[in-house]
């Protein structure tokens, strides 16, 4: 267990989407700190079995009905935090209607169940994908907001309802714009298991420990150093912890933000693929392809924000560390 950061006292905070990869870490850091999870979840592609530190109502946010009776029976929460939605870059592309349906008519029918029972403060997981392609790096807060993937311009259309919301409503609000979300919790406990997988670190631990074909990597032409994309690391307790110090920021009396979680620091495909080789002294094998469309160049973090708002600094993202714990996970699940 880690060292409480902030005292929830026993509260009970709704977690949208918490039988998922952020969420199940989100969830054991609100129990870690003295709240307790109501995990709402449809496990369409969350699990069953990451639900383990408070109770579990199903819930399908695209049923209004439905969302808003399971807010009336939880109508003493106070906090909300949505994490779920469609992420699949590819997939958003060859199903758009899909996306919208999911992602945003989604977050419609939550921000309604929210003012109906007068549920006021919500925390919500965004994409850097919101910025689209630009060469303006380490991103701030205050970039142009331009996405080229279906999945970044739903997530955006969610940013501007809860705006919305905030100055019509009084919602009280903290987005993050997450980039990316990797590593897992050091129990070995609960890690990433999407289905399909299309994110780069579980895939190359996948090909190093010969589990399945040779790695996919998409795209050497790249304007970057090594040909490949270049995106920021971060590890999911660390994006965990920065929901407990959001909580503890609306509790002071923060009312509305948009923040970064990244470290700063951005690695591209191939460097990712160097580091794993040298934490588990295994190769990488991989098959270089074409790009995938909705795929951005460079995505990295100006995190100076995060932290003078909210107090959040990264304290598990080193890159060894992300990797280590990713692996450590991975081949307990794997049997390797």
């Amino acid at each position: 267990m880690s060292t409480p950061t902030y005292n929830l006292n026993g509260r009970d905070i709704i977690v949208v989407g918490g039988g998922g990869y952020i969420g199940a870490h989100v969830c054991k850091m609100i129990a870690e700190n003295g709240g307790t999870p109501i995990v709402f979840d449809n496990f369409s592609a969350g699990h069953e079995h990451a639900v383990k530190w408070g109770p579990f109502v199903d819930v399908d946010l695209r049923d209004r009905a439905d969302t808003i009776a399971a807010f009336r029976n939880h109508d003493h929460v106070e906090s909300v935090i949505h994490l779920a939605s469609s992420i699949e870059v590819g997939e958003g592309e060859r199903d758009p209607a899909g996306f919208y349906d999911n992602n945003v008519m989604g977050a419609i029918n939550l921000l309604m169940a929210m003012r109906e029972t007068q549920t006021h403060n919500l925390i919500f997981s965004s994409t850097c994908a919101t910025y689209g392609e630009t060469q303006n790096m380490p991103l701030l807060e205050s970039e142009i907001q331009n996405p080229f993937s279906v999945y970044g311009k739903t997530k955006l259309a969610i940013e501007h309802l809860i705006q919305s919301y905030h100055k019509a409503y009084g919602l009280n609000y903290v987005t993050f714009r997450y980039f990316n979300a990797s590593g897992a919790d050091a129990s070995g406990d609960i890690g990433e298991e999407h289905d399909p997988e299309t994110h780069l670190i579980p895939n190359a631990l996948k090909a190093a420990a010969g589990l399945g074909s040779k790695m996919k990597l998409f795209g050497t032409d790249y304007d970057t150093p090594d040909g490949t994309c270049v995106r920021d690391y971060i590890h999911v307790n660390d994006i965990a912890l920065a929901h407990i110090e959001a909580i503890r920021a609306m509790d002071a009396g923060l009312t509305n933000a948009e923040l970064n979680l990244g470290t700063g620091e951005g690695y591209s495909v191939l460097q990712i693929i160097k580091a794993i080789e040298e934490v588990t002294g295994l190769p990488v094998p991989y098959d270089a392809g074409p790009r995938r469309e909705g795929d951005l160049t460079k995505l990295y973090a100006n995190a100076a924000k995060a932290e003078s708002v909210i107090g959040f600094t990264p304290q598990h993202s080193s890159l060894e560390n992300i990797i280590q714990t990713a692996w450590n996970f991975h081949k307990t699940k794997w049997g390797v």
